[in-house]
């Protein structure tokens, strides 16, 4: 038998441990799916935008609870738990949307606060000047 022929034994053997290869690498890439790099990045930026709306000022257990999602969002990134990370990144999306809502909100009331006082104001100055009594 020359040097170079396999037993037909061998071969089936090294067929079957490249098929059983075959199907690790694919079970491991069907299982993990890739990052949520797109809704890491949404939730950062609703974080960002809901930060430079003063949102810690206004909405400040709304704020903490979205950094806390992202920073679990991140986590599980680590560990490999695609899924679950994009859950935490899009639930830390939502609550900052809803700490830049709530801001918004609330500096629109103090405004219109202001507005009310001033026209209030304004009505006592005109009926002062006029001779008027409220």
């Amino acid at each position: 038998m020359n040097s170079t022929s396999q037993a037909p034994g061998s071969v089936r053997l090294r067929t079957a441990v490249v098929a059983l290869a075959g199907i690790f690498v694919l079970d491991a890439c069907v299982s993990t799916p890739p990052a949520p790099t797109a809704g890491l990045q949404a939730a950062q930026r609703a974080l960002s935008t809901a930060e430079a709306a003063e949102a810690g000022r206004y909405a400040p257990k709304e704020l903490a609870e979205a950094r806390t999602e992202l920073a679990s969002a991140g986590t599980a990134v680590l560990d490999q738990r695609m899924t679950l990370a994009a859950q935490f990144a899009d639930e830390s999306r939502v609550e900052a949307e809803l700490a830049s809502a709530i801001t918004a909100e609330l500096k629109a009331k103090a405004v219109n606060d202001e507005m009310t006082r001033s026209t209030a104001t304004l009505i006592e100055e005109m009926q002062r000047s006029s001779g008027a009594k409220p």
